[in-house]
Order: structure tokens, then C-alpha cells, then sequence
């Protein structure tokens, strides 16, 4: 937060500014400003098209006086802007969080002056003229100070700060806006021929994986989670040409430990004999989960092993997958050295039990941890995936070491299971909002009960809470096309 005059003291200040430049002719106010096609009162995010991130109101303040920045794109109302008419081709430019306007701080005609928020005080300081290129960028001039709303030193750093600086036209000073919703909804599904889904909130964005079956690794990211619905696929890997590993790749994970993200999929030697599926794990040399990646092994290349997902507890990290036993695809547990090296006992911790495990298939599989206060969750997809009843169960840790089967109990019913339209509801994982208040799950479901384990299966999101005994409750699927209020902090 800046030191700043009194508010009465800025009014004066302003007056007598005003008056001074415009008998002495010291600024560019008296030049006619360009004309620019932006509607009035429309909320929108506006960001570089130097550095791709979004002006930003730091911290969320609503104080007089906080900094405007640059942010990785939310979506969220310190990011929205709008333009209010001021008169003679002048807009002022109003954060919606605030209701403040951003103003040329401390009446500063420097270049790099710092720019604020503050109280609407009807100042030069405070008006801008806006610029369209024509190539769907906008530059804005400050009518006080003749200066343009600048990236100071061509940063394309997060929480680097807005300055102004001598209009010239540059990327630093050219702005894309896009029209921010009143308010964020969005419905399941999110994604067609989306089984197997991973999502992960990280740093302004949703990241989303998905089975391909094909030799490729995809990844596709948003500001907002509805956004997910028409983002782009982007290829962060290709096994092709690998003879071991080539083919069905199905469940990716992504996870950050340490700092660094890890992806773990399953793929094979080929595209119908699935008996080479083994745990894959990638490193990105990257900060996000779109890579770039380098492959780093396979951690149990001598036997079949699908689903893998990883658990950080008690300071030790464990890999977690789905192999059979005999007659039943169970849920194994080992220690790891690191993210891509298993160490130590292997051990069985789920194999089906109960009558809904075993509808179809004796099947306990894709393992995904949950840990929420100081309890730890995990979460199995059980039966088959080619019928209707593939459903969650639960595994909850009672203490002691995870190595063990004694230290998991299992739930006695499913958690989740199919209703209001939805089939198959399983293979899930779990994110929180952009403001870590809520949780949400991510699954697929089919819309038929005789779709069964192929691109029927859809990509489907919902919020969900917890029992007073600190267990999860998921409810029931949303049935498709209910509207949901995006997560919190969008």
C-alpha cells in the first residue's frame, strides 16, 4: 500500500493542477483524443499483449491507494474493468471490486509513475483516452500527464508493476480486452470424450488431462473452469515410435512435488493387446503442467500396473496403482526414492470385498488421495467400467505405516454411484477453487447404461463437502445441463 494525501488535500491538488496546465499548456490535455470501438460500462479483463497477464488491483485491495499490477488471468473482480464515460472523448477506468478508478498516482508526469486506485475525484489524472489499433489491441493516454498506461520494463513477471511512460506504440503499451460475464455459471459436461479426467488449479489457471488411447499425452487450460469446455488440446507428449510404450495411453495425472511437476500415465505396446500397460512418469523442465517434459522411466517395468497416483504423508512419498491378484484388480501401495523410482514393500491395501465391487469384473482401481484438515482419503473406482454400476468407494487412514493393510479402512457402501441420468460415475480426482475454499470432484459418467469403457464417457465436475465425522460427501451426480456456480474466487 502507498502513502497518500488526504483525500480533501488531493481534491485541492487536482483543481489547481488542472487550472495550472491548462493556462500554461504543460501537459497533453488539450489534444483530441482517438477514437476507440469499447462500450461503455461493460466489465471487462484486460492483458498485456506483451506479457499475457491480466491487469490487477493488488491483493484484492479496496483501499485508495493500492497498486494496479500485472496478474495471471482469474477472472476475478479485481481484474475487471470498465470504462465510464468522462466526457470530451475521456473515459474513466473503474475496478469492479472496488469501485475505485485507476489515476496517474500523486499526480506524478514522470515516466514510470506509479498507477493506483483511488476515489473518483473528477481529475485529469484520472481520465484516459483510448486508442484502437485495429489489431484488437488498445493503448490508453492519460490526460493529465499525455502518457501511456506501460509495462514497466517489458516484464513478464506476475506482481510486476503498471507505470506510465512516452506514448510509442509499443507491445508494453498495446491492451487486448475481453468481455468479463456479470456472473460465472457453468454446466456439466465439460469435456466430450473425456474419461479418465485429472484437473489441477495452478497459478490463474485450470489445467485438464484426459485419456487419448493413442500415443500422445494432451493437456488443455482455462482462466475459468466452464472455459475448459472449448480450450484447445495441446500434445505435451508422443510416445510414438516407442516400441514398449507406443500405445493406449489412458489415465494421466499430474502432480507438483518438491516444486516441479510430475505427469504419470499408462501405456502399452500396442492399441488392442493391452497386457504391456505399465506406469509411465514425465518431469517438467517447465512452472506449469503443460511442460515441456522429459521422460524420466518406467517404475515397475517387469509387471502389468495401471492407474498410478501418488501420496505425500508423514514426510514419505508413496505410489499408489491398480494390479490384479489372482481373480481381483487391486489397489497396491509402495514407498518411493522419488517420483519416478519405486523402493521397498509392495503391498495390497484394497481388493474387492463387497457385492458393488464386483458387478461385471472384480475390479478396485485409478486410486486418487484426497486429504483435507489432518485426515487422509482415498478414493477407488470399483466394478467394471463397461457397466453402470462402476462406482467410488473409500479408503480412510486410521495411522501407522500406509504400507500396510491394517492402516486403511474401507468403506462398507459405495460414496458415489450412478443416478439422475449418469452411469458409470468413477475414475475421479480432486481440486479446490482459485481461493482454496471449496473442494470440487472430477470424474467421467456416461449418459446411457449401455455406454460402457469407450468415447462415450464424458468429463463432469461438481462440488462437494464433508460430514461432521470429517468424511467426504460427494451426493449425487449432477444431472447434464444443471447449472452450477463457478468455484469460488473466478
Amino acid at each position: 500500500m502507498l502513502q497518500s494525501l488526504p483525500r480533501r488535500g488531493r481534491a485541492l491538488v487536482a483543481l489547481a493542477l488542472a487550472t495550472a496546465t491548462a493556462a500554461f499548456g504543460l501537459v497533453a490535455s488539450s489534444q483530441a483524443p482517438a477514437q476507440a470501438a469499447i462500450t461503455p460500462n461493460q466489465w471487462y479483463t484486460i492483458t498485456s499483449a506483451h506479457s499475457g497477464l491480466a491487469l490487477d488491483i493488488l491483493d484484492l485491495s479496496t483501499e485508495p491507494g493500492a497498486e494496479l499490477i500485472q496478474w495471471h488471468p482469474t477472472g476475478a473482480e479485481n481484474q475487471q474493468f470498465r470504462f465510464v464515460d468522462a466526457g470530451g472523448g475521456y473515459y474513466k477506468i473503474q475496478a469492479r471490486h472496488s469501485n475505485l478508478v485507476l489515476e496517474v498516482f500523486e499526480w506524478n508526469a514522470e515516466d514510470g509513475a506509479t498507477i493506483a486506485q483511488w476515489t473518483d475525484l473528477g481529475g485529469t489524472n484520472q481520465q484516459w483516452s483510448v486508442t484502437d489499433h485495429g489489431d484488437g489491441t488498445y493503448s490508453f493516454t492519460n490526460r493529465f500527464s499525455g502518457k501511456a498506461l506501460d509495462l514497466w520494463e517489458w516484464s513478464t513477471t506476475a506482481g510486476d508493476r503498471i507505470s506510465q511512460y512516452t506514448y510509442n506504440g509499443a507491445a508494453v503499451q498495446r491492451w487486448r480486452l475481453d468481455e468479463a460475464g456479470t456472473s460465472q455459471t457453468l454446466a456439466n459436461p465439460i469435456r466430450e470424450n473425456g474419461a479418465d479426467p485429472w484437473i489441477e488449479y495452478w497459478d490463474g489457471y485450470y489445467y485438464m488431462s484426459t485419456t487419448t488411447w493413442e500415443s500422445t499425452v494432451i493437456m488443455r487450460r482455462s482462466t475459468t473452469l466452464a472455459g475448459l469446455k472449448t480450450a484447445s488440446d495441446t500434445v505435451v507428449w508422443d510416445d510414438a515410435g516407442v516400441a514398449d510404450r507406443c500405445c493406449s495411453h489412458w489415465a494421466p495425472e499430474f502432480h507438483r512435488i518438491d516444486g516441479t511437476w510430475y505427469l504419470m500415465y499408462t501405456s502399452g505396446f500396442s492399441q488392442t493387446d493391452l497386457d504391456g500397460q505399465k506406469l509411465r512418469v514425465l518431469r517438467s523442465t517447465g512452472d506449469t503442467p503443460m511442460g515441456p517434459y522429459e521422460f524420466m522411466g518406467t517404475p515397475m517395468p517387469d509387471r502389468w500396473n495401471i492407474d498410478g497416483s501418488y501420496l505425500e504423508l508423514n514426510g514419505k512419498l508413496y505410489l499408489l496403482w491398480s494390479e490384479w491378484v489372482g481373480p481381483d484388480q487391486s489397489v497396491w501401495i509402495s514407498e518411493m526414492a522419488n517420483p519416478w523410482t519405486v523402493t521397498g514393500t509392495k503391498s495390497v491395501i484394497a481388493k474387492p470385498s463387497h457385492s458393488w465391487e464386483t458387478v461385471g469384473s472384480r475390479v478396485n482401481e485409478a486410486p486418487a488421495v484426497l486429504q483435507h484438515d489432518e485426515d487422509t482419503f482415498i478414493t477407488f473406482s470399483a466394478s467394471s467400467c463397461n457397466t453402470p454400476d462402476y462406482k467410488l468407494g473409500l479408503l480412510t487412514y486410521t495411522g501407522g505405516d500406509p504400507i500396510s493393510p491394517s492402516s486403511w479402512s474401507k468403506s462398507s457402501q459405495p460414496v458415489f454411484q450412478q443416478g439422475n441420468g449418469v452411469y458409470g460415475p468413477a475414475h475421479n480426482g480432486f481440486f479446490t477453487s482459485p481461493d482454496g475454499t471449496e473442494h470440487w470432484l472430477v470424474y467421467h459418467g456416461n449418459t446411457s447404461p449401455d455406454h460402457g469403457c469407450g468415447s462415450t464417457r464424458q468429463t463432469r465436475v461438481q462440488p462437494f463437502t464433508f460430514n461432521p465425522d470429517g468424511t467426504p460427501n460427494f451426493g449425487s451426480p449432477v444431472p447434464n445441463g444443471v447449472t452450477l456456480p463457478a468455484p469460488s474466487g473466478e
